[in-house]
């Protein structure tokens, strides 16, 4: 097992190998992982030099939270043109944790809020136990969302249902979080670490080439016209079965070494 830290936001975010996936902790408990710009630029610059040995991802946060949103004691006053770059920033950052090079699980539990909510939203799985609870309150402190969650939330949840968040402030537990889309795992409070951890070292033991096709291929599938989605299809398809991992699996299996699928 190895370990590595971010010195430069005194420890604000760390990475500890746990086989073959690389677990991300947030650790600003005393000011529940608010996000700061030190901690965004932490994020990226891990994402970017991961250990070459991982295969997945996991983040989670600190103490009672995953992260209640953007750090309000550092919010500066920016003209227009400072705001844009500085949102350009963290759509930059969070980018490299949603294209990667491995699929990331969120552990959720706590408040995942604003800012953290963005963080999860790019994301590729997110887990949350029953403390969890999401919320978007920019629209009620006069501000706008400004880390991709324009975008990747409404995917998730419909463009009706984050309006009601942003208009009215509205927070989701974590039983509706789930219903509505927000976590695909609903877990027992204090259990989402653990269960993030199962799902990303069950998905660590995929084939990377197909995993990265998950990844990457699936959502600008989503977003073509039918025609160019199947085209993409087909080229991705015939791009991951090509993969000699791929072919090894696909012959365990048919010479019964592989098990096959059953009821859960």
């Amino acid at each position: 097992m190895s370990h590595l830290s971010t010195p430069s936001v005194q420890d604000a975010v760390q990475l500890e190998m746990r086989g073959s996936v690389a677990l991300i902790r947030l650790c600003r408990p005393a000011k529940r992982n608010a996000l700061n710009d030190g901690l965004i630029l932490a994020l990226r610059d891990m994402f970017q030099n991961l250990p070459k040995e991982a295969r997945a991802a996991v983040i989670h946060g600190e103490g009672e939270h995953f992260c209640a949103g953007l750090d309000l004691s550092e919010l500066q006053e920016r003209d227009a043109g400072e705001g844009v770059h500085h949102s350009r920033l963290w759509h930059s950052a969070l980018e490299c944790i949603e294209k990667g090079t491995v699929p990331v699980v969120a552990a959720l539990h706590g408040a995942v809020v604003g800012g953290g909510l963005e963080l999860a939203s790019a994301c590729h799985i997110r887990v949350a136990d029953e403390s969890a609870f999401f919320a978007l309150p920019e629209g009620t402190r006069g501000i706008f969302v400004g880390g991709g969650g324009s975008v990747r939330i409404p995917k998730l949840i419909g463009v009706a249902r984050m309006t009601d968040m942003m208009l009215t402030g509205r927070v989701h537990d974590a039983v509706n979080g789930e219903r509505i889309g927000l976590a695909q795992y609903l877990v027992p409070t204090g259990s989402a670490l653990d269960k993030a951890l199962e799902l990303a070292t069950r998905i660590a033991t995929n084939a990377p080439l197909t995993n990265y096709a998950l990844m990457h291929a699936l959502p600008r599938i989503a977003e073509q016209p039918a025609d160019h989605g199947l085209f993409t299809e087909a080229l991705m398809s015939s791009i991951a079965q090509s993969a000699p991992e791929a072919k090894a699996r696909v012959r365990a299996f048919l010479e019964g070494k592989a098990a096959k699928v059953q009821k859960a």
